[in-house]
């Protein structure tokens, strides 16, 4: 709806009620690595129970490179990504999900007219 206007930006926030909250989590930002975010994000949420084999079957369900995927998962830096997600949402006093900002600004009315409102807004008055 707003392509040219809007930057998202998506940040992991695996809650520690969700045993397979990380690994899931951690299969995204791998799945990142291969340009294929937003596919894992969506598969994994179409997934009735998380398990180390259903987040492993839904990344090759959207065509990852497997072994890549398996070495990104596992993968230091993969974690500190994941980690560096998780001390944003601290600072930003985040500690559930979805939690949704406008330019730093916290959006309790998350329906789509009341968000394309405050972008509305926010384009009109850098005018």
């Amino acid at each position: 709806m707003n392509p040219k206007t809007v930057k998202l930006v998506y940040k992991n926030l695996p809650l520690r009620m969700h045993d397979q909250a990380e690994p899931a989590a951690l299969a995204a930002i791998a799945a990142q690595n291969q340009g294929k975010f937003w596919q894992m994000h969506d598969a994994l949420f179409g997934v009735q129970k998380l398990t180390k084999e259903s987040i492993e079957a839904a990344a090759a369900s959207i065509g990852l490179d497997m072994e890549q995927f398996k070495k990104d998962v596992a993968d230091p830096v993969t974690k500190q990504r994941l980690l560096k997600d998780m001390a944003d949402a601290r600072k930003a006093d985040v500690s559930g999900t979805p939690t949704l900002f406008i330019n730093g600004q916290r959006i309790r009315n998350r329906s789509l007219p009341a968000i394309q409102a405050i972008i509305d807004r926010d384009l009109k008055a850098r005018k």
